[in-house]
Parts: C-alpha cells; sequence; structure tokens
C-alpha cells in the first residue's frame, strides 16, 4: 500500500470529493524538507487581501520567479514552472455522485497521479479506481504529469524513495519496502517503469517495478551470471519494454550481448562487443540506438537494437574534456554534457550535440559561471547528469542540490526546493503513470 492511501471500507468522512481534492497531508523529514505522502497539494492563494492597494501581491500568477540564495553566490532570479491559478468551485455531493462512469473516469484521469491516492479515500468507488480498466484506458490518452525526479537511497538497509514533482514543486514520499533486500542499484526508468539490479547471494539480478501501484517482479536469469551494465527501454505503443545487458562492468568484453523482451519474457543473446575501453559505465538510448563511450578507438560505440550489432563512430570528443556523459534527446538527439579544463578554477560546464552526419561534436551551450560555481565549489567534486525530453539535470553530490537545462528554450534554472537526500542517492528522471505495466 502507498502512504496517505485510506481505505475507504474503514473510512467515515464527510468531505466532499472536491473539498478533499484541495487538501493534503505533510510533515517534515528528519532534514526539515517538507514532504507529502500521496496527496498533498500546494495551497492556492485567492484571497481578497492580496488585492488590497499597497499590499504584496503572493498570487501564483504573479510568481513568475522565485528569488533564491544559492551558497556562496548573490541572490540571483531563479525561474520556475508557474502555476495559473482557478478559482475554487464547490460541487454537492449528487453532481458527483449522477456524473456517468465514463466523464468520471475521463476526469480523474486528469488529475496528477500523486493526488489519486488522497482521491481514493472518498468512496468506496473510487477506492477501486486503480482495477478500473476504463479509468486507466482514459489515464493511458492523457498526456504526461510532467517531468519528475527519483531519489533512491538505503538507509539502515531500509529502501527509501521520494519523488519530486517539477510541475507541482512538491516531494511525494513512496514506501519501497515492498522491494527484496538485493535491490540496491537504481538501473534507470522509462514509461512509467524502474528498473533496478543487484546480487541475490551470488546471483546478480533484475527486477522491473512501478512505483505507483507497488507492482514489481524479477526477471529470469541471464545466460551469463556476471554484473553488466544495463538500460532499460519502454515501448508504450506495443505495451512492452526491453533491457539492454552490455559489456561486464569489470571489463569482461568476451561476454556477449543480451536482450530482455518482455513479449516473450526471455533473454536473447547478440553479438559481442568489439574490444574497446570505455570512458564510463553511462549509456544513453536513443533513436533504437544505445551509444557508450570509448577511449581506444576514440569515439563512441552504437547498438542497434533492431539489426543486433555494434558498430564504432569516430566521434572525436573536444579537447581537455574531463568527465563527459551522454544524455539522450528527443528527435534523434544525442548529447555530451562534460567539464572543460584542468582540476583548477578554470574550467567549464558546456553541452554539445554530436552532428551524425558529420560525425562531429557541435558545442550549444554553456551553463553560466554563477551556477557552475554554486553546483561544483570545489573544482574535483562529482556531480551527475541525466536527461529526458530534451530536459538535461545536474545534481551535485555534496552541494545537494539540482539544476536543469531546457535545450529547445535555451534556459537554465535551479530545481525550486529540490535537495537530494543523501549524498548516496541515486536519481533519475521519471514519469508516474498507473497504467505501466510489469508484464
Amino acid at each position: 500500500m502507498v502512504e496517505g492511501s485510506g481505505d475507504a471500507s474503514n473510512t467515515r468522512s464527510t468531505t466532499s470529493p472536491a473539498e478533499s481534492a484541495r487538501t493534503g497531508s505533510s510533515h517534515e523529514d528528519d532534514d526539515g524538507r517538507q514532504l507529502t505522502y500521496f496527496g498533498g497539494s500546494s495551497s492556492r492563494n485567492t484571497s481578497p487581501i492580496s488585492r488590497v492597494p499597497g499590499l504584496r501581491n503572493t498570487s501564483p500568477s504573479r510568481q513568475k520567479v522565485i528569488k533564491t540564495k544559492p551558497r556562496g553566490l548573490d541572490e540571483e532570479m531563479i525561474a520556475t514552472f508557474p502555476k495559473t491559478p482557478h478559482p475554487d468551485v464547490h460541487m454537492e455531493d449528487n453532481i458527483w455522485a449522477m456524473l456517468p462512469e465514463d466523464l468520471l473516469n475521463e476526469i480523474l484521469a486528469r488529475v496528477p497521479p500523486f493526488m489519486i491516492f488522497r482521491l481514493r479515500s472518498v468512496c468506496k468507488r473510487w477506492n477501486s479506481i486503480l482495477q478500473d480498466n476504463s479509468f486507466l484506458k482514459f489515464h493511458s490518452q492523457v498526456p504526461s504529469h510532467g517531468p519528475c525526479l527519483l531519489t533512491f537511497w538505503k538507509n539502515s538497509q531500509t529502501p527509501q524513495c521520494s519523488v519530486f514533482s517539477l510541475p507541482l514543486k512538491q516531494w511525494y514520499k513512496i514506501p519501497f519496502t515492498f522491494l527484496p533486500q538485493w535491490a540496491f542499484w537504481l538501473v534507470g526508468s522509462s514509461g512509467g517503469l524502474v528498473c533496478f539490479s543487484g546480487l541475490d547471494g551470488l546471483t546478480f539480478r533484475t527486477l522491473i517495478c512501478n512505483p505507483l501501484t507497488q507492482t514489481w517482479r524479477t526477471l529470469p536469469s541471464m545466460h551469463y551470471n556476471q554484473q553488466r551494465q544495463l538500460i532499460m527501454v519502454v515501448d508504450r505503443k506495443k505495451r512492452s519494454f526491453k533491457v539492454i545487458a552490455a559489456s561486464d562492468i569489470y571489463g569482461d568484453r568476451s561476454l556477449p550481448t543480451e536482450v530482455y523482451d518482455s513479449k516473450a519474457d526471455s533473454w536473447s543473446l547478440h553479438r559481442t562487443m568489439p574490444a574497446v575501453n570505455l570512458c564510463s559505465s553511462k549509456m544513453a538510448f536513443c533513436d533504437s540506438r544505445l551509444y557508450l563511450e570509448t577511449i581506444s578507438p576514440l569515439g563512441l560505440m552504437m547498438y542497434q537494437l533492431d539489426a543486433g550489432y555494434w558498430e564504432h563512430i569516430p566521434a572525436r570528443f573536444p579537447r581537455s574534456l574531463l568527465d563527459g556523459y551522454l544524455v539522450a534527446g528527443t528527435q534523434k538527439r544525442l548529447f555530451l554534457v562534460g567539464r572543460i579544463g584542468l582540476y583548477s578554477t578554470l574550467q567549464s560546464m558546456r553541452i554539445w550535440e554530436l552532428d551524425h552526419a558529420k560525425v562531429i561534436w557541435i558545442e550549444i551551450s554553456r551553463m553560466p559561471p554563477r551556477y557552475f560555481r554554486a553546483l561544483l565549489r570545489l573544482s574535483a567534486e562529482r556531480f551527475e547528469c541525466f536527461g529526458q525530453d530534451n530536459l538535461i539535470c545536474f545534481t551535485s553530490w555534496n552541494q545537494g542540490k539540482g539544476l536543469l537545462f531546457d535545450v529547445d528554450k535555451k534556459v537554465w534554472s535551479w530545481i525550486a526546493g529540490c535537495a537530494l537526500q543523501s549524498f548516496n542517492s541515486q536519481v533519475c528522471f521519471y514519469e508516474p503513470r498507473f497504467d505501466a505495466s510489469v508484464y
């Protein structure tokens, strides 16, 4: 069960559905940050006092920007996701009761997924909404709620997970106690599903789960029982997913590539990756192709999933590149993110895009110095970088900050209210969906 979701059969309430949708429960965690247990929503300022002359208007419609003071910097304007306020409308209970089933499902399908659990405590009818095929059908046709950040870590061997909604600027805590103890490494997320891997004794295992529905299953064992570099890809149109296992994390180049297909529920053996020296274990999946960075030979290794073979791309990296991350964008776009310079104060963070025709990296943006100094106070400080839908997120291990870059709009912005849980948090983009099936 998800925290914050009540059992309708044991709950007595005289609150109307409209009122319940406007309320939320939250508390502060050990770090003092506000956490909502699947159902909290930020309040809207609709008080007439905000329109009195001489008083400051703090309504979300005027709150285009938020002033923050990053550590070590002067105040600066930080762009955020604006909200459009709407006047509260009170509906009688009998109006909700008379709504046709299809119309009610279509309305609920457009409610942000995290608030559905709050609505489930209204009545028995709504409590069973997640098992309703009609609701799931409408939900699958509704556009995504928006980008979210999923953070996963273990506290005293207890798995902990929180999701930060960028549109709502709110943390939601998800209980992950349903996962087995061996689920330790966060592989990634795609299409509402999250992939984990770990060692169950001496056996390397992989599992798929849906954090919203709390469903999960362990995938069959691979042909070769060794820790592998993994990446998961979901095809929502075909209602299926694939997991690609590339080379061994310890550099064993003799292992063939393995691909798991949820339709066949089995792993298939593919060609072995040619003998190359990889830069890192970071991979990017773009346009049915898997990309890895290589040092020798210099460039990229590309694996075509449909054809099932590897190919080397001689795309030389920019000079003085310290650490590079491959990030997949939309419409066949592939980005390279990294620091340029020596391990000193003379550094800068830059973003390049691969020109597939000329096989060269073209610089498209640089992180402004004030953001760079706030994100990485030390020259050798480590950071993580990942992307989704032409959004690139930077997180600092020590500073606990999140920075977002919109490739299309060329806008840099702090992620307001996003403070990472701990130094060992694993983070990825996440798309909350109820209709994502683990089978």
